[in-house]
């Protein structure tokens, strides 16, 4: 593609982490701009009609959502991370789409507002791992020794919980040896390491720690230990 092509990202979504991994593994050299969603400047508001991220600028056209940039760059670009035949491809599209659920469900899981609700979105999503590792190929990857979307969308949930894991044990991923090698493969993978900035773990703490949520409440208590054993 000889368009100039512009990831408009923001520093914690998930979605943006989609784009940038399927860029890096196609080999694409684009730029990539931040935005503070809290203050949305007008130029966002002008290429992003629902005001999210990412957005991908090639040349002069916008294109958003994630799920639809992804089909985009399956299009026109080599390097294809979609498997070839059409019904496995069907299939990996409907696994994409349990990962934008699974998502969800992370999202209620760090805004839970107790203890109990905690508890509850830990095992809803403990209940969604267990479903995915039935899925699992028999290599490093989802489909077996080809790494695909399906990859791509779920490492940036993976993500998520070598920060909480810093938090507590919440046994998401207690007895489930398929994901949790899969998810060790994924943080180790050069494109998914890169997906996000250095500072993206004290980022997402900080932006865990502002919420009113049982989870905040749980930094605050291990910092006050600390600072009272210090």
């Amino acid at each position: 593609m000889s368009l100039s092509i512009t990831l408009v990202s923001h520093a914690l979504c998930p979605y943006v982490q989609r784009i940038a991994i399927a860029l890096s593994e196609k080999g694409v050299a684009h730029e990539r701009v931040t935005v503070d969603l809290a203050n949305k400047p007008g130029w966002f508001l002008a290429l992003s009609p629902l005001g999210r991220t990412p957005v991908l600028k090639v040349g002069e056209a916008a294109l958003f959502e994630s799920a639809a940039i992804l089909e985009f760059l399956e299009d026109t670009l080599p390097q294809p991370l979609h498997p070839a035949d059409p019904v496995e491809r069907a299939r990996h599209r409907a696994w994409i789409g349990f990962a934008s659920e699974c998502l969800n469900d992370i999202a209620g899981f760090y805004t839970a507002p107790d203890s109990g609700t905690l508890e509850r979105k830990a095992a809803a999503l403990h209940a969604r791992f267990r479903v995915m590792e039935g899925q699992l190929g028999p290599g490093p990857w989802f489909a077996g020794e080809r790494f695909s979307l399906v990859d791509a969308v779920f490492a940036p949930a993976f993500r998520y919980f070598e920060t909480f894991d810093r938090i507590g044990d919440f046994g998401v991923f207690d007895g489930l040896a398929g994901m949790s090698a899969w998810r060790l493969e994924l943080a180790d993978r050069p494109s998914v390491r890169n997906a996000v900035a250095p500072d993206y773990h004290d980022r997402l703490a900080a932006f865990l720690r502002r919420k009113d949520s049982a989870l905040s409440r749980m930094m605050e208590q291990s910092c006050s230990a600390l600072r009272q054993s210090a």
